[in-house]
């Protein structure tokens, strides 16, 4: 009786020695599947975008330092396992740093992260976002969204027109307005963006918006600016015609436009370079995005921010954003070759530092 039970607490010994064995093979082939598995957790990638580097001072940020709450990041930029962006998103990436790096254009991709460029970024730090301004490209939208989210109003639709540009009033601290040490943090740790296009079309935008329809009746552009223009660029002094799109480009493609710009201040802001507005060979942006493919980018900037389920860009009008290369060129006929290639030549960091062609009219 006594050898039976023996035998009988071995199997069940044996037995649950299998047992284990058998749990053991099937974890471990689970952890080696979930390893194997690009989409999963354990897929080890590198950061594409931590920190931002500036002239003043490069930053370091230590992999496992923590940061006070408010400057916690958030966002799937920062997700820190998975930061997968598309091909373009990483192309146009890829061709900043590659152009910033071009010791040939350093003096038109390069300039000092000044108050200047910081008066140009906008703030949100509940979100940890930076925006950086670039006029004539949608900009408007894109503060309404800040403001929502900043909380000072619950809907884009909800935010007066009069309000959206009135800096004491929308709820958007400047980048400027914190300390060293703060700027350097929001620099280092927050998710930063800025939307581009097609350098000459933006011209002409600004052009049209801001000395021949003039929809937000600001008259210092018409009746200070343009007349200080045309007493220095106009060829013919005897016309009496207001401002032309060519006495604009022969004032931006003198390079010695600057002793003008002293004079107009921080209105300079719709045509000076993207370059001198964001430094975007100083601060490591997160996401370019283009005008010409805001229908896919700006959605594209919702979710890598992490904001996507708050908010929405307000909707865009068909055909609004496509580059109308027909308008470029008819503005541009009337213009000597010569103002073509000065004006060029000042944008040239622009265009090459994003991506686009050169003109084929300056090349015929």
């Amino acid at each position: 009786w006594l050898t039976s039970d023996n035998m009988h607490h071995q199997w069940l010994l044996l037995a649950a020695c299998f047992w284990v064995i058998f749990m053991f093979m099937v974890a471990s082939k689970f952890i080696t599947l979930t390893f194997k598995d690009p989409d999963g957790y354990g897929a080890k990638q590198e950061p594409l975008i931590l920190t931002a580097v500036t002239k003043v001072e490069e930053i370091h940020v230590p992999e496992e330092k923590h940061w006070p709450e408010e400057f916690q990041p958030t966002g799937k930029a920062f997700s820190g396992n998975l930061i997968r962006q598309p091909l373009v998103h990483m192309e146009r990436l890829e061709l900043l740093r590659n152009v910033c790096r071009d010791t040939a254009l350093r003096d038109l991709s390069h300039t000092a992260v000044s108050k200047f460029v910081l008066d140009r970024i906008f703030v949100c730090d509940k979100h940890k976002i930076l925006f950086c301004q670039t006029p004539k490209v949608g900009n408007t939208q894109w503060k309404k969204v800040l403001i929502v989210l900043n909380g000072a109003f619950s809907s884009i639709e909800e935010i007066p027109e009069n309000i959206v540009h009135d800096h004491e009033k929308n709820g958007l601290p400047r980048l400027s307005s914190f300390s060293d040490s703060e700027i350097k943090k929001r620099l280092n740790l927050y998710f930063k963006f800025f939307i581009v296009r097609d350098p000459f079309e933006r011209l002409i935008s600004a052009f049209k918006d801001k000395f021949v329809h003039n929809p937000r009746f600001e008259p210092w552009y018409r009746h200070e600016i343009a007349p200080g223009i045309i007493r220095k660029y106009r060829k013919n002094r005897t016309e009496t015609k207001g401002l032309q799109f060519e006495d604009f480009v022969r004032y931006l493609g003198d390079p010695n436009h600057r002793w003008l710009d002293v004079q107009f201040g921080d209105h300079i802001i719709h045509w000076v370079t993207y370059v001198e507005l964001c430094a975007p060979c100083e601060i490591t942006y997160s996401v370019i995005g283009h005008h010409e493919t805001l229908e896919d980018d700006a959605p594209y900037i919702l979710k890598a921010a992490g904001i996507d389920h708050l908010v929405s860009y307000p909707t865009i009008p068909p055909g609004i954003t496509v580059y109308n290369r027909t308008k470029v060129e008819r503005y541009f006929s009337g213009i000597s070759k010569r103002d073509i290639r000065r004006l060029y030549a000042r944008f040239e960091g622009d265009f090459k530092l994003f991506g686009y062609r050169e003109p084929d009219f300056l090349l015929n």
